[in-house]
């Protein structure tokens, strides 16, 4: 990769990270998708997209935390089954072709929520049946680890859609719940011996821990920017195009 294609690509991620790290994810779709787009190969995609989620995931937390969102109650339904099944999900290979139609269908989740705001009242928000927690925890955690993300993809749109949390408590939980789960994937694939890691991964983790810092920032404290929004969603759904009929 020369010069040019890695600033390009840094751009890209940086971008990903404050736009996902706004709405509580760490990126991990994002990246997968921007690495799709450039040709990377799959192993190795799923290792850095572990990676690069962590730190994004974790200062997207703080953000919201400190803004008075998070609430454990929300939080530790999901995680107790997510954590052990993402591990697990990370031990097993998938077949390239297999990976890359599940991570389509997990970006296309992804444009859907950065599209759709699903506000909720306090009022209007719902108990988390103990049962269903587990099970979605466990679904999405073992397909999170499977794919290389942290699943906060999928968490946030079935808590908004259900009404079990405001959006920026789902912000919140999410970010969390992304970290743990990627925290849990890596530790998986290292136990796999599946672990890829390339010398140049350090400037990508800069570039998403900057975008998600800011984008951290202004998803807690500030506002939203549609149109770059929609810029990201065009990419994703371009991504998605290249994974489904390559």
């Amino acid at each position: 990769m020369d010069i040019s294609q890695m600033i390009l690509m840094l751009a890209m991620l940086a971008t990903v990270a404050f736009l996902y790290a706004s709405v509580g994810h760490g990126g991990a779709s994002g990246y997968l998708a921007v690495m799709a787009l450039l040709g990377f190969a799959p192993a190795l995609m799923k290792s850095s997209a572990l990676i690069m989620n962590l730190a994004v995931s974790l200062f997207s937390f703080i953000g919201f935390y400190r803004a008075g969102h998070f609430k454990i109650k929300l939080f530790w339904p999901f995680a107790v089954a997510s954590i052990p099944m993402s591990f697990l999900g990370a031990t097993y290979t998938l077949p390239d072709s297999i990976y890359k139609k599940i991570l389509a269908v997990c970006i296309l989740i992804s444009i859907v929520r950065m599209l759709v705001k699903f506000e909720k009242s306090e009022h209007e928000v719902k108990e988390i049946p103990l049962f269903g927690a587990l099970l979605t925890g466990a679904v999405i955690g073992l397909l999170s680890g499977m794919i290389g993300i942290g699943g906060g993809i999928i968490l946030s749109p079935v808590m908004l859609v259900m009404g079990w949390a405001t959006l920026k408590q789902t912000a919140a939980v999410s970010a969390l719940f992304i970290f743990v789960n990627s925290v849990s994937g890596l530790i998986g694939a290292i136990s796999k011996g599946t672990l890829v890691i390339q010398p140049d991964l350090i400037y990508a983790v800069m570039a998403t821990i900057v975008g998600g810092t800011v984008g951290a920032y202004y998803g807690s404290h500030r506002f939203n920017i549609p149109t770059l929004r929609y810029m990201l969603a065009l990419g994703l759904v371009i991504a998605c195009l290249k994974l489904i009929f390559t």
